[in-house]
């Protein structure tokens, strides 16, 4: 991957973006043909974001397995985790993935997306705590009236593309009510790809509707370099083939924007 924080071309756009704080990218419609979509990307050395489809930027949905990056700072800053490296075993259920059906670490359980994991974690932490948690985030609704192992989970818990990337930004700037070793322990988990000391890293996240896909996130950041950059897509449909196609359209976005 060859990161492109300064091209003349991204830098056009960029600063068109400085003066009003906010610019709409209608062309940017061109990655989710077939999708309800949004993006959501803020500039946090410049204050400026660049939005698709303002509206639903500001839409709330479940926030799926994106919600592991909050519930991993939990379950450290709690003490349910010691270290990402720690490894929790497997309960012997068959849960029809060579990938999930095994021992995990925060760090594997991440990277694979694995749900009983952070159900375990989830529950571990336990329902009074896990909602003084929220609260103190101020991460979406703050509702996970939903069940304590699945309120993120199509359920209770709601959080928009602009309330994503917002988050995010707190977490690189490292305000959030958490370690400094825990806040840099889940930033390393999310590390997708590393160039040159500049780090992508993210998270997918999906809702199932009738065993089909139906709603798909990627939510992220770009660090280490001249700029940093937060951001998080959303898309709707009837049947999102992949967990990884908001990531995809957002690396695509990325490029026609010359951040990446």
């Amino acid at each position: 991957m060859r990161m492109l924080f300064l091209s003349v071309f991204g830098s056009i756009i960029l600063a068109f973006c400085q003066s009003p704080a906010f610019c709409e990218e209608p062309s940017l419609g061109k990655y989710f043909e077939g999708y309800e979509g949004a993006f959501a990307l803020y500039d946090i050395q410049k204050g400026t974001w660049i939005r698709f489809n303002e509206v639903r930027c500001d839409e709330r949905f479940s926030p799926c397995s994106t919600f592991k990056i909050p519930n991993s700072l939990i379950a450290l800053d709690s003490g349910v985790v010691k270290k990402v490296d720690d490894t929790i075993k497997w309960d012997g259920v068959d849960r029809h993935s060579s990938e999930w059906n095994r021992d995990h670490s925060m760090r594997t359980a991440f990277a694979e997306s694995v749900v009983w994991y952070y159900q375990r974690v989830a529950r571990d932490v336990g329902e009074e705590r896990m909602n003084s948690y929220i609260k103190k985030l101020h991460y979406g609704n703050e509702d996970i009236s939903g069940g304590i192992a699945n309120f993120w989970l199509g359920s209770s818990l709601k959080i928009s593309a602009n309330e994503q990337a917002t988050f995010l930004e707190h977490l690189l700037a490292g305000d959030l009510p958490f370690s400094k070793s825990s806040l840099a322990s889940v930033k390393n988990i999310m590390k997708i790809d590393e160039r040159d000391g500049i780090v992508f890293g993210g998270k997918t996240g999906s809702a199932m509707t009738d065993h089909k896909r139906s709603l798909n996130w990627f939510v992220g950041y770009i660090a280490g370099g001249p700029a940093q950059y937060v951001f998080a897509t959303n898309i709707s449909g009837d049947d999102i083939k992949g967990r990884h196609t908001a990531q995809n359209i957002t690396k695509n976005i990325l490029r026609d924007l010359h951040i990446m």
